[in-house]
């Protein structure tokens, strides 16, 4: 095999991790998300933009608030999960580029001056970032399930502003029982890769 991560590794993140759909009651810290934010902010994204904000539910409030703009299949585990995080880009990330990219002062206005091109490049590089953050709740020994299946409009409105558009909606915790759904197939790489 020419991977260097060793075996141990690749299941923890990857071959045996799963959407989990239901966990137990033991709490996830915010030392804990602090530890996995620190380990995938180093993800790249174009120009290190870096939109992703990450708004966590904690409170009984925000929980119920948040559980009503769920779709129904996903309202039962999000109320239940240990944590839940909405995950956003920020359309106003280039008013960060002056820290992130002190090399290149101009980017802000060459690439990022009009609020569309942020947007288009906001959602693409703020799904790069969901996958990173995935990927260290794993890394965290955690079990991650995130959704696509909500009202975004709803939770933009109760949870964020105009400048911040919801990407997915995550729940985090500790696997409870029947966490797993059966593992769906994936394609084989003579059906993804082409070499030309």
């Amino acid at each position: 095999m020419s991977l260097v991560l060793d075996a141990a590794a690749q299941d923890l993140l990857f071959r045996e991790a799963r959407t989990a759909n239901a966990f137990t009651d033991e709490p996830v810290t915010d030392e804990q998300i602090e530890a996995i934010y620190d380990l995938v902010k180093y993800g790249p994204t174009a120009t290190n933009q870096s939109p992703l904000r990450i708004t966590l539910v904690r409170s009984p409030e925000a929980r119920e608030r948040l559980v009503r703009h769920m779709a129904e299949a996903n309202r039962a585990k999000t109320a239940t999960a240990p944590l839940v995080a909405i995950l956003a880009t920020d359309n106003e990330f280039h008013e960060e580029l002056h820290k992130l990219v002190p090399h290149f002062p101009q980017v802000k206005d060459l690439l990022y001056a009009e609020r569309p091109a942020r947007e288009r490049s906001a959602v693409l590089n703020g799904a790069l970032q969901a996958a990173y953050f995935i990927i260290g709740i794993r890394a965290a020994g955690l079990a991650a399930g995130p959704m696509s299946g909500f009202d975004a409009a709803g939770v933009q409105k109760e949870f964020l502003d105009d400048d911040h558009t919801p990407l997915m909606v995550i729940n985090i915790g500790r696997p409870g029982p029947n966490a797993w759904f059966p593992r769906a197939p994936r394609l084989d790489v003579d059906e993804v890769v082409t070499t030309i």
